[in-house]
């Protein structure tokens, strides 16, 4: 996800809001299954529209915007902003909801305050990465990873590459000159669905990710790439850079750097893998 477009967790439940008209807007079907850990949560809000909503002349209180899916895509899904979202609630019984109201309050007043300092975000981010039991070494790289990510991105921007569909492509030729598997590919290799791919690579897989999308920025400018042809080919070189340093290590080492691993269900799984990685 963009910085935009950002996955937050309440009492381990996955819930997607989106940066919207200078406000934060939360995906209701999400919301439906953490208060009310219903199996069919889509079914739920349908029946809870047409019940409470549509009758009483509130409808609707949500806009429709486009978030991320389970297979990688983006569809278009009911969101609502706090303030809907706390009427919303309302109409959900559950014995969740008065924390989810003072969580919903939390969450959806932090861009602001990350908006006038942004370090306010990278704590928040170690901090959130600390609960899940990720070791501060593996939480320094992950962050550094933001930002080489962000500066390459930026560079795309001013070099005219423009939809998400281009930085997706270009990231998936970074990808897979790197480590032979494009973000989706990977993904399916790590056995993830609708979870972030980087927050479940260990150590080296982040820093050849790094590696690629450095190169990549260095490359771009070095040949003053313009336009969405020519920076599709300095990813790929960018990408080859990282590969090639992949191989060679696999090859010294005698072991892959891609794994099977991730970190679902394990908040202490980092941990246990360094440990085994001491012993």
């Amino acid at each position: 996800m963009d910085e935009n477009t950002a996955l937050v967790v309440f009492q381990g439940k996955g819930i997607r809001r989106i940066w919207h008209n200078s406000e934060w807007f939360f995906s209701v079907v999400d919301i439906v299954e953490a208060l009310t850990d219903s199996p069919l949560p889509r079914q739920y809000w349908t029946k809870i529209k047409i019940r409470e909503f549509a009758k009483i002349g509130l409808y609707p209180i949500w806009i429709r915007l486009k978030l991320p899916s389970a297979d990688g895509k983006f569809y278009e899904t009911d969101c609502a902003d706090t303030e809907s979202m706390f009427r919303i609630i309302q109409s959900i019984p559950s014995k969740k909801a008065e924390p989810f109201k003072r969580w919903l309050a939390k969450v959806g007043y932090e861009r602001v305050q990350e908006i006038e300092n942004p370090e306010l975000a990278q704590r928040r981010m170690r901090e959130l990465y600390r609960a899940k039991g990720y070791s501060d070494a593996w939480i320094e790289k992950r962050v550094r990873g933001i930002a080489v990510r962000d500066e390459l991105t930026d560079e795309w921007k001013n070099r005219g590459v423009i939809t998400d569909t281009e930085f997706a492509i270009l990231t998936a030729e970074i990808s897979k000159a790197t480590f032979g598997m494009t973000p989706k590919e990977y993904k399916g290799f790590k056995g993830l669905k609708r979870e972030n791919l980087r927050d479940h690579m260990n150590d080296l897989e982040l820093i050849f990710s790094m590696l690629g999308e450095a190169s990549t920025t260095r490359i771009a400018r070095n040949k003053n790439a313009k336009g969405f042809v020519e920076n599709k080919g300095a990813a790929k070189e960018g990408g080859i850079v990282a590969g090639v340093a992949r191989k060679e290590l696999e090859k010294r080492s005698g072991e892959k750097v891609s794994t099977t691993e991730n970190y679902l269900g394990k908040p202490e799984s980092q941990k246990r893998l360094e440990q085994r990685k001491k012993n």
